[in-house]
């Protein structure tokens, strides 16, 4: 069986760049550049997401809160522990 960790991400549309922005209570916040129409900013959400994490687009999958602000990601192929590891690492 393949290892998939969910993260709990909250995203904050059309800021000033893309990046990671800390925590808020059980989620990421990610501030996005991109527009929060036409999906642009769950597709930009992902490709920073993979290329932050060091995976494949192909492996972020948005499994809920398509439409919400609050956004559930599921990283297929690694562990929770490898996850937060890497997200520790995010944070130096």
């Amino acid at each position: 069986m393949t290892a998939a960790a969910k993260l709990k991400i909250r995203v904050i549309p059309n800021a000033r760049k893309t990046e990671f922005a800390g925590y808020r209570e059980d989620e990421i916040v990610l501030r996005l550049s991109a527009p929060a129409v036409e999906g642009k900013a769950n597709k930009a959400a992902v490709e920073f997401v993979s290329r932050s994490l060091g995976v494949a687009r192909s492996a972020v999958l948005l499994i809920g809160g398509e439409r919400s602000r609050h956004k559930i990601l599921q990283i297929v192929g690694l562990g929770r522990d490898d996850l937060e590891r890497k997200l520790a690492d995010l944070n130096r």
